[in-house]
């Protein structure tokens, strides 16, 4: 079941990187955002349950990371692509 849910995270995430390289989406939408926080979230979760230490940190930096962009995203009206670096 584990490894179930760590798909579910990669493919969130993957899904977010190759639609932002291939132009489907920019970084900064919110889809984009979505898709990076969840994935992270859940491979931090799978990570703390495993207890795999430096794929946490990674995982929960990109978590952070990813709230950080939303937060910043839903301060600016959600339309300012500017207001995220």
């Amino acid at each position: 079941m584990i490894q179930l849910v760590s798909l579910v995270g990669s493919v969130l995430i993957l899904t977010a990187f190759s639609s932002v390289q291939l132009g489907r989406l920019e970084a900064r939408q919110l889809s984009a955002i979505l898709l990076n926080l969840v994935g992270a979230a859940i491979l931090a979760a799978v990570a703390l349950t495993e207890e795999q230490w430096g794929f946490l940190l990674l995982e929960g930096v990109w978590t952070l990371v990813s709230a950080y962009a939303l937060i910043t995203y839903v301060r600016s009206g959600g339309g300012d692509r500017e207001a995220i670096a």
